[in-house]
Formats: C-alpha cells, sequence, structure tokens
C-alpha cells in the first residue's frame, strides 16, 4: 500500500484519478513492464498487403459508391507544440553573436549543418516573406540577416512561432497565401473524408490554444469551404486530466514537486484513446497534424486513404455478416470452417492449437469473440530510415499471436534474436488508419475495453535535479489498439510528410 495524505486524495479527486488507479501503476512501476515477444517481423505477403494498380482501382471505386451514406470523420491528433521544430535554431540563438564573427566563421567553427542548411534555403521557408516584411530593408553581413530572422522568428515579442501549436504554422506557401496544417487536413477532408452531410473532423489539441485555433477557423474555413465546395464541421477536445500518470522516485515512492503535492506527467498520445472513443462514426480516419502534403500531391494522398477505406468497407460487411449469423445461433461446422478461414485468412486472427478440436459451441464462443471488435486498416510505408513504429507479429503473455505496431523502445535490444527480427522489418507506421468502431447492429464498441495495459513506457527523468520514472500509456495506435482486428496495407510514400524540425520544410514535398 502507498501512503497518500489527505491533500493527495483531494489533488487526485480534482483530476479525476481514482485511489485505484494509482495503485495499478505504481504496482506497474514495481513489476515492470516486460518487452514485447516478437515473432517475426510482417512483410508484404506475411501480414502486409500489396495491391496492384487495379486491385486499388475497384477498391476506390468501391469507397467512392458507398460513401455518400456513410458517417465519416477525419480524426486529427494535434496537440503537438512546435518547440521541438525549432531546437536548433534556439541552440543557435544562444551561441551565435552575429556582431563578433561571419556566419562562415560560426559555421565552421561549431559544424552546425542546420543552420548551414537554413541559411541556404532561407527563401524556400514559407514564412520567408512574413518574416522579412518585419525586418530592416539591409543588413551588415549574412550573419546578421540569418540572426535577426530567427530572432523574430522565435522571440516571445515577435512571431514568436516556438509558442505556437504545430497544427498553426506556415507550412506550406501557394504564390501570395500560406496554408497551415490545419488548414490542408480541412482541404484534405473534403478528397477523400466527406459525404452527403459535408465533412466532420475533430482534432485533438492543448486546451491553451483552442482559441488559436478557432481563430483560423474563422479566417480559412469560408474561403476553403468555397473552394471545395464542402460544408465544414469542426470540433475539439483535450487530453483528459484524468489520463495523466503518477511519478514515482527510484524506490517507487510518489515523487512529490516542491510544495509537497504529486507529481502527476501527461500519459502520452495513449491518453487519446478515450478522446477516439468519444467520437462515433462509420469510418475514422486517423493522421497526426503534421503530416501534410502539397496540394499538388493531395489526389495521390486521397486515393491512398480510399483505399484504405475501400479495404475496411469490404472486411467490415462479411465481418458483419458473420458476426450476425453467430449471433442467430444454429451455425453448421461448415459454416464455422468459413467463419473461421475468414477471420485467419483476411482479419489476420491466429487461432489456439485446440481450436479444430473443440466443440461447435466452444467453437461459436470464441468466434464471437474474436469477430465483434473494432477493426483498424494501417497504412505502412517502406523503411527509408524515419524513426517510427514498425509492423510485427507478436505473441503476447497469454500466447496469443496477433499483428501489431511495436515501437522500439518495447523491444529487447540486449536479445539478438529480437533484434534480428527488428532487422529484418521492411516497414514502418506513418500513422495512418482507418478505423471502423461500431458492431453489426451499429452500436459503438467501448474502445477502452480492447486496450494492453501492459503495452505501455516506463521511462527515467530528472526534475529539480532529482531522478524519477514516469508512465506513458500504451500508444495510440500501439497498445491502446492492441486487441482490434489489424489489416497492414501498404502505401506510396508520398502519403508520409511529417515535419519533425522546421528544415523538413524544406523537402521538396513541402514545397508547392
Amino acid at each position: 500500500m502507498i501512503a497518500l495524505s489527505e491533500q493527495d486524495m483531494k489533488q487526485m479527486a480534482n483530476k479525476g484519478i481514482a485511489k485505484e488507479k494509482v495503485e495499478d501503476q505504481i504496482n506497474t512501476f514495481k513489476e515492470g513492464i516486460p518487452f514485447v515477444d516478437l515473432q517475426s517481423a510482417a512483410v508484404v505477403g506475411n501480414g502486409i498487403l500489396r495491391f496492384t494498380e487495379g486491385e486499388e482501382r475497384e477498391l476506390i471505386d468501391y469507397y467512392e459508391s458507398n460513401v455518400r451514406d456513410l458517417d465519416i470523420l477525419k480524426f486529427v491528433p494535434a496537440s503537438g507544440a512546435a518547440s521541438r521544430m525549432f531546437k536548433a535554431l534556439f541552440s543557435y540563438l544562444d551561441a551565435y553573436d552575429p556582431g563578433k564573427e561571419s556566419l562562415e566563421t560560426y559555421l565552421e567553427r561549431t559544424g552546425d549543418r542546420d543552420i548551414k542548411k537554413l541559411s541556404e534555403g532561407l527563401e524556400q521557408m514559407p514564412f520567408y516573406r512574413k518574416v522579412m516584411d518585419r525586418l530592416p530593408n539591409s543588413f551588415n553581413s549574412e550573419g546578421e540577416k540569418v540572426y535577426l530572422f530567427v530572432k523574430e522568428l522565435l522571440g516571445e515579442d515577435a512571431l514568436n512561432y516556438g509558442f505556437y501549436p504545430k497544427g498553426l504554422l506556415p507550412f506550406h506557401k501557394y504564390e501570395e497565401n500560406t496554408a497551415t496544417p490545419f488548414e490542408e487536413h480541412l482541404k484534405e477532408g473534403a478528397l477523400y473524408a466527406s459525404s452527403s452531410n459535408g465533412s466532420k473532423l475533430h482534432f485533438t489539441i492543448s486546451e491553451q490554444h483552442e482559441e488559436m485555433f478557432q481563430a483560423e477557423l474563422d479566417a480559412v474555413g469560408e474561403r476553403v469551404s468555397k473552394d471545395t465546395g464542402i460544408v465544414y464541421s469542426v470540433g475539439y477536445s483535450f487530453q483528459k486530466p484524468s489520463t495523466d500518470t503518477i511519478a514515482v522516485d527510484m524506490h517507487n515512492e510518489p515523487f512529490r514537486n516542491p510544495d509537497g503535492t504529486v507529481l502527476f506527467r501527461p500519459g502520452g498520445h495513449g491518453a487519446l484513446i478515450e478522446n477516439l472513443n468519444e467520437q462515433d462514426a462509420d469510418v475514422i480516419f486517423i493522421k497526426n497534424i503534421d503530416n501534410v502534403a502539397v496540394m499538388q500531391d493531395a489526389k495521390a494522398v486521397a486515393d491512398s486513404k480510399k483505399t484504405l477505406a475501400g479495404v475496411l468497407l469490404k472486411v467490415q460487411k462479411k465481418a458483419f455478416e458473420y458476426a450476425k449469423m453467430l449471433d442467430e445461433g444454429s451455425v453448421s461446422e461448415k459454416e464455422l470452417d468459413m467463419i473461421s478461414a475468414f477471420l485467419s485468412e483476411e482479419l489476420n486472427v491466429k487461432f489456439s492449437m485446440d481450436f479444430d478440436s473443440l466443440s461447435n459451441t466452444e467453437k461459436t464462443h470464441v468466434l464471437k469473440s474474436k469477430i465483434n471488435r473494432p477493426i483498424r486498416i494501417c497504412g505502412m510505408v517502406k523503411n527509408e530510415g524515419e524513426p517510427g513504429g514498425g509492423p510485427f507479429w507478436i505473441k503476447n503473455a497469454d500466447g496469443e499471436v496477433s499483428l501489431q505496431i511495436i515501437e522500439s523502445a518495447q523491444i529487447d535490444m540486449d536479445n539478438p534474436k529480437q533484434v534480428d527480427i527488428l532487422q529484418n522489418s521492411t516497414h514502418f507506421n506513418p500513422v495512418d488508419l482507418v478505423c471502423g468502431v461500431r458492431d453489426y447492429k451499429g452500436n459503438k464498441y467501448n474502445l477502452l475495453d480492447f486496450v494492453d495495459a501492459k503495452q505501455g513506457f516506463i521511462t527515467e527523468k530528472t526534475m529539480n535535479g532529482k531522478e524519477l520514472k514516469a508512465l506513458e500509456l500504451p500508444g495510440l495506435w500501439n497498445g491502446a489498439m492492441a486487441h482490434w482486428n489489424t489489416i497492414f496495407v501498404e502505401v506510396p510514400l508520398v502519403t508520409f510528410n511529417p515535419v519533425k524540425t522546421v528544415l523538413d520544410l524544406l523537402k521538396d514535398s513541402h514545397q508547392a
């Protein structure tokens, strides 16, 4: 038992965190989180589907012929702050004085490749003109120009882009206008996530940025709606305080702030399963805020999304028919074999060794539990060295084998067999999901029933000079969806254009 004061209990009640949840989290720190047990990498032909152009066209047509009567939602995790994007630029402001040395000398002295790249591509930055209009007409040196440019970009009393949410920064320049990721997501929504009732988007954001997002919608919404001919419905939600996790010291006791309160930390993107659980639609597209393409690539991106949605609708149609059949009872042995073959071959479900020896009643029970689950279709791109989770077959503690998206932090790097499986991986996850969250009767599943709590992460950090352990919840597309039925599909690289640092905006995929 942990010692919690009356003050601690009041603090937890204010956040909506139950004492039992905190005790579970502390037990997790004590027990540790086991590494996953990789069985093999998911590759094309074994866990990843690859379609021909003709097959893609058929899936796109199938989606397009059904979409009009469907309730479609685009769900965009968008709480990321831009500060990490500008890390190299903040360091540069601390390290460089244009009055004391030239830019060339600074670059030779430090080998700062980021600033070299920035200085060479300055005019290609989407916000170049906006910044330059705020600066003097002439500069004493190239070093002064770059320095003042960065200072104007990031200064608290200037544009202050380091404070912005990533979704509201200018990412793309079209002639005289710039577009934020928020605007690009609206335009994308018109292309693949709209139906007869318009286009619905839901952004998970930080509460402090709600007014900024609303202001951006007010500024661009009408124009985008006019350009696309689509009526938009935009909603927002915040990560819940009740999903924060307790931090502990190195003895697994609650870590305390200088004022004596317990330190709770945000639970990571896995907390968003609660936000997703509050949404309800026939088809839900999930894509990160910073992964947007310039409009000349938008059709290719939209076709890829429609392909994934076509896969979902086709497989879900069969799953619904079979789930209904199982519910209505008296399913023949032949029909049971047909349903188990569907689950195995099309939904990647692995059955236990003794499944074939079960009675028909027992088989029916197993098949019901396997088929009545949310379905996710996950795009996978060829691994080009970008960081991110990968697709694997894993075995859980109960001995069940399933397809999962696994992060490198979940893999035992001291185990040569596990490392070998990791190195045989050919694809990774760009956070490109299409989800079906309703059963055949149209009832929405409670998504919290399908989370694997054992797929979280424990990390070590320091605060005020003291070491602590932090707990991240199972990631939204990792353990939070561990018990969903899963299909992986190869998608083209054009669909993956993340912006992790400001220099990514110089890539061709972000140049209009």
